[in-house]
């Protein structure tokens, strides 16, 4: 089943297939076709790459994983994957901001792991492009918690003027 939710042309869609395979197993043999890697293993395999060549496979970054080690690698990388390992843990949604805001990256930026419908819209508002949704749960149904917010008082990366500044 595709749980795949991406945002194209200003709204979300149910993505019609993945390219991306996620390798979560440090030691797993890699399928024919894009790959998300953990970032300890894409590290490794681009230092057998030419320094200047884009990588084919994304990276996904745990919760742990600093973001300024990463720096000097970001314009290699065609997609960034953030995990949420549990609801409850929520230093994705800064990784994804600082992603969008200090370092400018404009890449697709997906969320994985314990993704849920009532997050959708938080997420989208610090920069995620894609979720790929809990398997137990639908997509369809959590395409609604995209469109959950009409207004946002604060800033974002979406929308970095604060309410009073849109007046």
């Amino acid at each position: 089943m595709n749980n795949l939710l991406a945002w194209e042309n200003d709204a979300a869609c149910l993505a019609p297939d993945d390219a991306w395979t996620l390798i979560r197993e440090p030691d797993a043999e890699l399928p024919p076709g894009p790959v998300i890697l953990p970032l300890v293993r894409w590290l490794a395999h681009q230092a057998t790459q030419p320094l200047h060549r884009m990588s084919l496979h994304g990276v996904w970054l745990g919760p742990d994983d600093e973001l300024d080690d990463f720096a000097p690698w970001l314009y290699l990388v065609p997609m960034i994957a953030l995990d949420f390992p549990s609801f409850r843990d929520g230093r994705a949604y800064s990784q994804a901001y600082l992603l969008r805001t200090r370092m400018g990256w404009e890449g697709e930026l997906r969320a994985i792991g314990d993704v849920l419908r009532d997050q959708l819209s938080h997420m989208r508002q610090c920069g995620f492009t894609s979720f790929a949704i809990r398997e137990d749960k639908s997509a369809v149904d959590a395409l609604k918690g995209l469109s959950g917010m009409s207004v946002l008082y604060g800033r974002s990366v979406i929308e970095p003027r604060p309410l009073f500044r849109r007046r």
